[in-house]
């Protein structure tokens, strides 16, 4: 997820970009429920997927194939002749060899779906939430279970980045385990726009509270001339 911004430009210089890695400088909450979040606590949960989608469709095949097989059956039953295509497949698979190209394409294709379906089922999904660190020593917070949208993170960062003295506009990437946060600035030296910023947004991703903190990765340049 990203979130960008920009400033009306009060200056435009062709300076070569500033690069720099982003160290760790955790600001710490006063008080209350904010400072007993940001202790170590217990080890959130990723958020699972419903699957809605994937579960609908195999559920609708499943029930076609299997009413369409079922009638096939009634009508056998009924001495009506069985459907051309069955007796089609039935003979081709007793007489086309293992190692024939349908054959093989035909299992590959059925292996690769399965494969699918059994990696929607395992993995929790829901890239886009990210879980947040369980409170200690706040009562009735063992049901709790919160996320924050990384879209949401994204913005909470580049709004906190614009308000860098010297910031002209702000990109913000948020993934689930690095920040990239790219910023133009007009005026004042890059090191200390650098400085400051890198300063600002460590301790704004110490405050979303989450139970794994990313890593931060900041640069900052100045604007293209012209």
């Amino acid at each position: 997820m990203s979130a960008n911004t920009r400033r009306q430009p009060t200056g435009d210089c062709d300076v070569p970009s500033g690069t720099g890695q982003a160290t760790s400088s955790a600001g710490t909450p006063a008080g209350g429920a904010t400072a007993a979040v940001h202790e170590s606590g217990r080890s959130a949960r990723r958020f699972w997927s419903a699957r809605r989608i994937p579960a609908a469709i195999v559920a609708l095949l499943s029930v076609a194939g299997m009413g369409l097989l079922l009638y096939d059956v009634v009508s056998v039953r009924a001495d009506q002749p069985g459907m051309s295509w069955r007796r089609r497949l039935a003979e081709e698979l007793a007489t086309r060899p293992l190692h024939d190209i349908w054959m093989i394409v035909g299992a590959a294709v059925a292996m690769a779906l399965g494969l699918l379906l059994f990696l929607l089922a395992v993995t929790p999904g829901l890239r886009r939430v990210l879980p947040m660190r369980q409170p200690t020593g706040i009562a009735r917070t063992v049901e709790v279970h919160a996320g924050l949208d990384r879209h949401a993170a994204a913005l909470n960062l580049r709004d906190r980045a614009v308000r860098v003295s010297g910031v002209q506009s702000a990109r913000v990437d948020f993934g689930r385990r690095k920040v990239r946060a790219r910023a133009q600035a007009h005026f004042r030296d890059l090191n200390e726009v650098h400085a400051d910023l890198d300063a600002a947004l460590s301790e704004a991703v110490t405050n979303l509270g989450l139970a794994r903190k990313p890593t931060l990765d900041v640069r900052v340049r100045r604007p293209k001339k012209g």
